[in-house]
């Protein structure tokens, strides 16, 4: 209605905003509680998820908290205070874990039928899995190649014996020795054999005195200094104990042989209570034939000691025999543990009578009872017998047959006698190398080369079962030239070919059934090594086609495949 009382049509009324008065601005809002908020799970707070503005845009907009089409606003969302809606998402299911049966079902089911013959068959099946292996087993090693058993050695076989005969010669007297000894050790000798030292003048027998040291060589004293250093270095003393040394006569004559044979079983015992390691004894054809009883009397002492290989005694013959026949007669004859002859050295002008006799002695008695040597007190040195270019070649010769080796001070340098058969020793040094020049050094690096050979090879025997014990297969002789290996069960092979021939090289065909085809050249001389078709040490060679050079030797190594 009007004012007036006049009914007004609401049609006809606009409708205009009123503005509040300053009064009414005055009056401050009333605060209405809002319902409270249950602050969100943690669950809830990590599946909210948060809308970008873009997708925020994409929502309907309310006004004043009413709906689009006017309805009012009932969503499960949450509007924060910066326009960020965040949506509530149901709670993912927890996953189901499974725990696994318990005691009493484990009990339950492991009592019925079906599991009983699953478990009856699993045990038969482990039961024939194992026989199985088991037999497989026994098969491989039925049909797998046996070892051989090493045969037994002595100390004597498993190193080279170094002959000092000597002592004055080789370092004035038996302390200077001593001083060596640590040098010796290093070529990985296994014994030494020293003079004789005792007193002895030159066919004098009433005068000899087995008991007694030379005043010229040292005491008894420092015999056992020396003896022990000896034995510390893990080598073996070897007393020779020849009687007339300096004579022509080892022996004297027959009519002295008795006294002299008597008095030796007295010294024997002596120098064994001292701790020697053996007796080396010179002519010894003559006293067994003279005397056979004092003979046999002579090698109990010596040889009954012991059972046991590093502590037995060894006794070592000399003859100057060359006849492979008469050694290997007198071998077996005289009982020595070792004999040392002339054998080589009579055959060294053709190789098919030395690889004749080499046979010949490996045939008829064991290797542990073979030495070779060249040279010796009446003989010489090795590099006066066989020349300075053949020493390394006669070294591999040495080493490589089957049965201990056998060398004189110096041969291990090429050492060469001087108007006598005991040169003096030559002791390089790196201080007086220095002032070596021309000649001097050249013979200083000659000797030196010499020396690096002697030792590889010791090393090579002492560490390889095929030369150490291995069996000889002979597999080229000829007049100028021979080759064998050595060839021990399942263990490399090794080859040693020789052209003694100065003047042409030689082709060899060294194929063998036992021999793998190839091998490789682990030593070679140097004398030839630069001629045509010459191999070197490091080189792959074909057994069936080897080039030796004029003069050269060749250690080849062949390898072991079942």
């Amino acid at each position: 209605m009007s004012a007036e009382g006049t009914p007004v049509d609401m049609k006809d009324v606009e409708l205009t905003e009123v503005e509040p008065t300053e009064k009414e601005k005055e009056v401050e809002p009333i605060e209405v509680e809002q319902e409270k908020v249950v602050e969100p799970t943690k669950v809830e707070q990590e599946n909210e998820v948060e809308l970008t503005e873009k997708e925020q845009e994409k929502q309907p907009m309310t006004g004043g908290g009413e709906a689009a089409n006017g309805e009012a606003a009932s969503s499960p969302a949450a509007e924060n205070g910066n326009g960020t809606v965040k949506v509530l998402l149901p709670e993912e299911e927890t996953e189901a874990k499974f725990t696994g049966l318990s005691k009493e079902e484990l009990l339950r089911v492991a009592g019925t039928p079906g599991w009983v013959r699953t478990r009856c068959a699993l045990l038969a099946l482990f039961w024939l899995g194992w026989l199985g292996m088991l037999a497989g087993a026994v098969i491989i090693i039925l049909q797998a190649p046996r070892c051989r058993t090493p045969p037994a050695v002595s100390w004597w076989n498993r190193g080279p014996l170094y002959q000092i005969g000597d002592v004055q010669a080789f370092a004035d007297n038996l302390p200077g020795v001593q001083q060596k000894v640590s040098q010796l050790a290093k070529l990985k000798l296994k014994g030494l054999v020293l003079g004789p030292v005792h007193v002895a003048p030159e066919d004098q027998p009433q005068r000899l005195d087995f008991h007694n040291i030379s005043p010229d060589i040292g005491n008894l004293r420092q015999f056992r200094d020396l003896l022990q250093a000896v034995h510390k270095k893990n080598m073996f003393l070897v007393l020779d104990l020849t009687p007339n040394y300096h004579g022509n006569q080892p022996w004297y004559s027959n009519i002295t042989v008795t006294t002299v044979a008597e008095e030796l079983k007295s010294a024997l015992m002596f120098w064994l209570k001292e701790g020697v390691d053996g007796v080396q004894l010179a002519g010894v054809e003559q006293v067994m034939t003279a005397e056979p009883s004092l003979w046999a009397d002579i090698r109990a002492i010596v040889q009954n000691r012991s059972d046991d290989v590093d502590s037995k005694k060894v006794l070592v013959g000399v003859t100057d025999g060359g006849s492979a026949l008469g050694v290997s007669a007198l071998l077996g004859s005289s009982g020595v543990d070792l004999l040392l002859s002339d054998v080589l050295r009579s055959t060294a002008e053709d190789a098919t009578e030395r690889a004749q006799s080499v046979q010949l002695l490996v045939a008829a008695h064991t290797q542990s009872r073979l030495a070779w040597n060249l040279g010796g007190r009446s003989q010489g040195h090795l590099a006066s017998l066989v020349g300075s270019s053949g020493v390394k070649g006669h070294q591999l010769l040495l080493f490589t047959l089957p049965g201990t080796p056998v060398f004189n001070y110096g041969d291990e340098i090429g050492l060469l006698d001087q108007e006598t058969t005991f040169p003096t020793m030559l002791w390089d040094s790196p201080e007086a190398d220095q002032d070596l020049n021309g000649t001097a050094k050249e013979d200083q690096v000659r000797r030196s080369s010499v020396l690096q050979v002697f030792r590889g090879l010791s090393e090579l025997r002492a560490a390889e079962p095929a030369l150490l014990y291995g069996d000889l297969l002979l597999l080229h002789n000829a007049s100028s030239s021979l080759a064998y290996a050595r060839v021990w069960d399942q263990s490399a092979r090794f080859l040693a070919a020789f052209n003694w021939g100065s003047e042409e090289g030689v082709a060899l065909d060294l194929s063998h059934p036992l021999l793998e085809p190839e091998g490789v050249v682990i030593m070679a001389t140097d004398a030839g090594a630069q001629g045509p078709g010459a191999v070197v040490p490091g080189a792959a060679v074909a057994l069936e086609a080897v080039q030796l050079g004029p003069g050269q030797a060749l250690l080849i190594k062949v390898p072991y495949r079942g």
